[in-house]
């Protein structure tokens, strides 16, 4: 019996169309540059361990789907911190110290943003700080703890430990290494932003002439929906449909683009999808985001952890796939998109089609991990 077929309705909650979407690269490069782009990869692409991370092929899935291929990012094996995030955060430390080579870093983080701020802190011999609020496991933390961070456990949400970590390092004369942009505090989150277009980089150099039609790109406050978006504009030749999907309790980059302008969102249950879970899209990201999203897809957790299973049991290719809780909104946002008649003849998705998906992190909190696909 087929996988998608056994009974369960795969669910999504929300699908727009955004009115606006215009693909101006040059307006792309304006808030990430060329320039930019090229130095993260001829900076990180030197690093010690550094490889290109597979580019997968979810062959069973593009034959249950009737699609001609579903490719799929496998970030679980960025160097030891199996994130994407790896990239950001520790390419955004060194930046900052070649300026000052006697600084504190701070950042305020739900988990792989921390880790590798931390870890780019370490291999730089710098003291670290890192924020987290009450809703971050105890494993996330001492993750960061063993890289040699101070951990700072905030009450409430992101939010608050991201007001502790700027009250703080502002008394303190510490470097915030943030992958959240607001006014005054553009340049870093870009730094962060830059090491992400990695990923399309390699991308571009493991798709053996293969195009993509669609790419879906898992939006938090946005950073690597949008710095993958400018690796498009950099890297691709040709341009593919962009898809962003988001928790439904976390619809910041949805309503904002519904809106035309940023909306904040009041989190009332926090996601399972945590590194997902964040209620107001960032501002670089938004300048990217707000005319080169074309579609917007709003998911529940129910299918998270299923899906996680299928991936880790060769379900859905012959690999068996490490796939974190955030790494499953891509999945679910495909399928569930090409059970809905509607839905697919909208998005032109159809057996030429090449999908890219980015399998964002694997098993960044093992305990996690093991409950969700044990479930």
């Amino acid at each position: 019996m087929s996988i998608l077929s056994n009974g369960h309705l795969w669910k999504y909650t929300e699908f727009i169309e955004n009115k606006k979407f215009f693909f101006n690269t040059n307006q792309i490069f304006d808030s990430l540059s060329k320039t930019e782009i090229d130095n993260a990869y001829s900076t990180i692409s030197n690093w010690e361990g550094y490889s290109p991370t597979p580019l997968l092929e979810l062959n069973k899935l593009s034959k249950e789907l009737n699609l001609n291929k579903i490719f799929y990012k496998d970030e679980s094996k960025r160097f030891d911190l199996k994130s994407f995030k790896a990239l950001g955060g520790a390419y955004a430390v060194e930046k900052v110290s070649r300026e000052n080579k006697d600084i504190i870093v701070a950042t305020a983080t739900a988990g792989n943003h921390g880790r590798s701020v931390a870890w780019g802190a370490r291999r730089l011999g710098l003291k670290c700080k890192i924020f987290i609020s009450e809703y971050v496991t105890d494993s996330r933390g001492k993750a960061m703890a063993d890289l040699g961070a101070d951990i700072i456990k905030v009450k409430g949400n992101y939010e608050n430990s991201l007001i502790k970590c700027i009250e703080q390092a502002t008394e303190n004369n510490w470097q915030i290494v943030q992958d959240v942009a607001w006014k005054d505090y553009v340049t870093v989150p870009k730094y962060t932003m830059a090491g992400y277009t990695v990923m399309m980089k390699e991308i571009a150099d493991q798709l053996n002439q293969n195009e993509i039609s669609h790419i879906i790109l898992q939006a938090g406050v946005g950073g690597m929906a949008a710095a993958m978006i400018a690796g498009i504009a950099r890297y691709l030749k040709n341009i593919p449909k962009t898809i962003v999907v988001e928790p439904d309790s976390a619809t910041c980059v949805l309503e904002s683009i519904r809106s035309g302008k940023i909306k904040k969102i009041d989190i009332k249950r926090e996601s399972l999808m945590g590194g997902m879970s964040c209620g107001e899209v960032s501002l670089v990201p938004w300048e990217i985001l707000k005319n080169s999203v074309k579609y917007c897809i709003s998911l529940p957790d129910d299918d998270v952890a299923k899906t996680m299973k299928f991936l880790a049991n060769g379900n859905f290719s012959n690999d068996r796939i490490i796939a974190g809780e955030n790494s499953a909104p891509g999945v679910i946002s495909l399928i569930t998109s090409c059970e809905d008649d509607k839905v697919k003849e909208k998005m032109q998705l159809n057996k030429d089609s090449n999908v890219l998906l980015i399998g964002c992190e694997g098993n960044t909190d093992n305990e996690m991990y093991q409950k969700l696909i044990n479930q």
